[in-house]
């Protein structure tokens, strides 16, 4: 089975590379950008085949493709991808809008190809355990859940991040999706209202909110909250990380998912190692058995959809001040 990544702006195809190389049964053929300097360097760092156009890479013949492109780009990406028959794993969050979101769920449903969401902590051994935990009732019912998923500017790598146009937001729109995505599996129903406060207090030099704090309330009244910040510094051993606590009537857990690390310390400052398990490579296989027949998608489209509106609802909040209907 051929395999490409479609798009390199994302930070997340840089680590994709190896891991379709390393995802058993599967043929790293290569990765298409428009971006001439930014496709040369990421071909160069990788030692993989360049292409110019989505179009290049899949007359290579490939099975399924990782969609990296910026955001605003992922919709004509999918429908090119769809027309040919090829299978989607597509970055989160899905699109800048709804009714782009809405329209890649339709066009690979139309098309008869898998599309699935990039959102590897579902493959995190932790937060399944977690999920283990609230089914069986191990803290009783759940009352509430906080979440964090903080990282740094993410900029350094490409600026269309902090793009309102090519993004769809800053920090909210990067940060608010995972957490989402897993707070509905665990509960296993939809938020009814979302309250956001976001603010510009870090990094002014970019456009883009830099910080949101995000409410969501659900029927049965449990309510979550989620910290999306760009509030890491540059001199942070990592990208950030993603830390979940969930409050029962019996009891209380709390997760940090990336905790199976080392502190690394030399002259060019600190850094962690991770050595615990590589949930992109898990979802990439996943993703590669659910195409072979193997199994169904853990993750789906509809998946992306729900949480692209959860963001997106988080700014008609926080410009209208109140909490808003999904």
């Amino acid at each position: 089975m051929r395999a490409g990544i479609f798009g390199v702006g994302h930070v997340h195809s840089e680590s994709y590379a190896g891991n379709l190389r390393n995802s058993p049964g599967v043929e790293f053929v290569g990765a298409s950008d428009s971006d001439p300097a930014m496709l040369a360097g990421w071909a160069a760092r990788h030692d993989a085949a360049g292409y110019s156009s989505d179009e290049e890479l899949i007359a290579e013949g490939v099975d399924f493709g990782i969609v990296c492109s910026p955001t605003n780009a992922h919709l004509p990406t999918v429908e090119r991808m769809a027309a040919a028959g090829v299978h989607v794993l597509c970055e989160k969050p899905l699109a800048t809008n709804v009714a782009d979101a809405r329209r890649i769920v339709e066009v690979c449903e139309q098309a008869g190809v898998k599309l699935m969401t990039a959102f590897p902590m579902r493959f995190s051994p932790s937060l399944t355990s977690g999920a283990d935990w609230i089914e069986q009732g191990r803290i009783g019912d759940v009352l509430a859940i906080t979440g964090t998923n903080r990282g740094h500017l993410p900029t350094d790598y490409a600026p269309w991040f902090a793009d309102k146009e090519l993004a769809g937001g800053g920090a909210v729109m990067d940060h608010t999706v995972h957490l989402a995505d897993i707070i509905r599996w665990w509960l296993g129903i939809e938020p009814e209202e979302v309250f956001a406060e976001t603010n510009h207090v870090l990094h002014p030099q970019v456009d883009v909110e830099t910080g949101g704090l995000v409410t969501l309330g659900f029927s049965d009244g449990v309510f979550a909250t989620i910290d999306c910040s760009w509030s890491r510094p540059h001199n942070f051993p990592t990208w950030g990380g993603l830390e979940i606590e969930v409050v029962g009537t019996e009891g209380v857990f709390t997760i940090d998912a990336f905790a199976q690390r080392f502190d690394l310390w030399s002259q060019g400052g600190t850094s962690w190692v991770d050595w615990g398990s590589d949930t992109n490579q898990l979802m990439i296989d996943h993703f590669a058995g659910a195409v072979r027949g193997e199994h169904d998608l853990f993750v789906t489209g509809e998946d992306g959809l729900r949480a692209t509106e959860i963001a997106l609802a988080a700014y008609r909040s926080a410009e209208a001040g109140q909490p808003v209907a999904i």
